[in-house]
């Protein structure tokens, strides 16, 4: 038997911010790095660049997961991950995808719509080699949304790789690199009480960013 559980009054009040135009500039990039700052130096935020990545799949479903952002470069948001991955099979299909931020210590998100591509080869590089030696060994231990039997194969194929790199550098792996993500409409999203909320989207025309004001 399912849980049942009435959450009919799981509810908060939306009262620390607000989002108005005359706030606002031409670039949405400048509000986005604002917000970003905010929610870096936000005690109540762990991860300020925790981002939920959403594609869509072979099968015509959306599915969603939490990422983090590693860089803000040339205009696109840099993330890195596993080419042989469920979502790199779904960018390489559909290279579009929605990014998402949710900051709840400051009652914001910010969703925007993107046009995704493949990262440098050095660029990969360069972020690899920033990265711990635990996470490189297990970027090449891991066979990214492939089922496995149990832990304890996981485990064996981390030994595999650190005895194959023990005393030398680990290279990064061909199967593995970055995306970087150009935003083409970015929503701001500010709560506000009685659900009256502040959502301003940014859309591109001729190459120059507009907002307007949504509807709660």
């Amino acid at each position: 038997m399912p849980m049942q559980k009435n959450l009919y009054d799981s509810r908060k009040s939306y009262e620390k911010n607000a989002l108005l135009e005359s706030n606002l500039g031409g670039d949405p990039f400048v509000t986005f790095s604002k917000w970003f700052q905010d929610a870096e130096q936000s005690p109540d935020i762990e991860e300020a660049n925790a981002m939920i990545v959403s594609t869509i799949g072979k099968d015509g479903f959306p599915k969603s997961r939490v990422v983090l952002l590693k860089e803000i470069l040339e205009g696109a948001f840099l993330f890195y991950t596993n080419y042989g991955s469920e979502k790199a099979e779904s960018i390489e299909n559909h290279p579009k995808i929605g990014l998402q931020f949710f900051w709840p210590g400051l009652e914001r998100q910010v969703i925007m719509k993107c046009d995704v591509e493949k990262v440098s080869r050095e660029k990969s590089v360069d972020y690899f080699n920033s990265r711990p030696r635990g996470s490189q060994l297990g970027a090449w231990a891991s066979h990214q949304s492939d089922s496995i039997i149990s832990r304890e194969v996981l485990e064996q194929q981390l030994a595999a790789v650190t005895s194959r790199f023990e005393g030398m550098e680990v290279p990064k792996p061909d199967f593995w690199g970055g995306y970087q993500c150009t935003p083409i409409s970015f929503e701001f999203w500010q709560g506000r009480p009685n659900r009256l909320h502040d959502r301003i989207l940014y859309t591109q025309t001729d190459g120059q960013w507009n907002f307007k004001r949504l509807q709660p």
